[in-house]
């Protein structure tokens, strides 16, 4: 919901770490390396190491946010460098939730993480199908936040680090918050099936 504001201060503050300590490394090397970070931070959820946990996944949300910027700042982008960030995001966001649910697989946590992962589902193909239909009409907005298009919604990136950084700062209320969460992921599909029957 705040991704466009938050995005352009991250940019801004993380510019001088793309420019001059990143220039050597690639930016697909860069999402590779939040990948494993995030796949450890999800292994020390399922441990229940969760301060060390919270440290890995803002770790894995810092390299997340430089490889793009890094690709930006060195003219190194390419279609296929989106569609691996994007995909090795979406890796991570479901590790997380099921390491939780491995440190505590009581009926309770088992299915609000369902629910969860079910609203994943739901939000993505709310918003692939239409990212396709916006491709094939050429209606492109400028400038992306991504590199397929994606209209505003309810929970977007900075929603989800926020919510993710709580699982590991609340794990005893790891059931509710798979449950707002997975409420407020169906409002956003709901927000952009609304969006899709106004604009198609």
């Amino acid at each position: 919901m705040r991704d466009a504001v938050l995005r352009a201060q991250k940019d801004k503050w993380m510019a001088p770490l793309a420019q001059y300590y990143f220039r050597q490394v690639h930016p697909n090397v860069l999402s590779g390396i939040a990948l494993t970070v995030g796949l450890v931070a999800a292994w020390l959820a399922m441990e229940e190491r969760y301060a060390l946990g919270l440290l890995m996944w803002f770790l894995n949300r810092i390299l997340d946010g430089l490889d793009g910027l890094v690709a930006r700042t060195h003219a190194k982008q390419s279609d296929f460098g989106g569609y691996l960030d994007l995909l090795l995001d979406f890796i991570v966001y479901l590790a997380v939730p099921l390491g939780f649910v491995a440190a505590n697989p009581s009926l309770p946590v088992l299915w609000s993480a369902l629910a969860l992962l079910a609203s994943y589902v739901l939000n993505l193909l709310s918003w692939t199908t239409l990212s396709a239909l916006l491709e094939k009409r050429e209606r492109r907005k400028s400038p992306r936040l991504t590199s397929v298009e994606m209209p505003a919604g309810l929970i977007e990136g900075a929603e989800t680090i926020l919510f993710y950084s709580f699982f590991f700062l609340m794990p005893q209320a790891i059931t509710y918050l798979f449950g707002l969460m997975a409420l407020l992921v169906l409002v956003t599909a709901g927000q952009r099936i609304v969006w899709a029957y106004r604009h198609l």
